[in-house]
């Protein structure tokens, strides 16, 4: 079995990422759906008891924010695999603009988000961590398309 927890700043594409590799296999377990911790947690556990694959839908800019899940995820005998979104604020404000309704988030969230964020280390303890990034950088993609992301192991000289 398989948790999955991503990593990145609002509006870097993370929910538009698991729903084009990951709805058919993993339930996502998200704040952002859930709306309270405790909801969260809630879910959270039952897919561990269950033995569903999941993924984590939430910004984990820290190391501090990441470890609670990799640690659940090895208690409960899941594989533990980071997914973390390189983007820049320039291409999340963008991507955000597109955006309507409660999708929306404040653009000083983008970049509190980009302040606080911490690249992955090896002392994190994932089994796997991956680089997610736009295929191009410098496009936010229209609101009804769907990226092309580059996805790759995260280089062994940056952990």
């Amino acid at each position: 079995m398989e948790m999955i927890v991503f990593a990145g700043i609002p509006a870097s594409g993370k929910t538009t990422f698991y729903r084009d590799r990951f709805l058919a296999t993993h339930v996502r377990v998200s704040l952002d759906l859930l709306k309270t911790r405790e909801r969260q947690d809630i879910l959270l556990h039952a897919c561990l008891a269950a033995k569903q694959p999941l993924v984590v839908d939430n910004t984990n800019t820290t190391a501090a924010a990441r470890a609670p899940y990799e640690q659940l995820a090895r208690a409960a005998k899941f594989r533990a695999v980071l997914y973390f979104f390189e983007v820049t604020t320039r291409v999340a404000v963008a991507r955000n603009a597109a955006r309507t309704g409660k999708a929306k988030v404040p653009s000083v969230a983008i970049f509190a988000g980009q302040k606080k964020l911490q690249t992955p280390t090896r002392a994190e303890g994932f089994d796997a961590v991956f680089r997610v990034a736009p295929a191009d950088a410098n496009a936010a993609p229209a609101p009804a398309a769907s990226p092309a992301y580059l996805v790759e192991p995260w280089p062994e000289d940056r952990l």
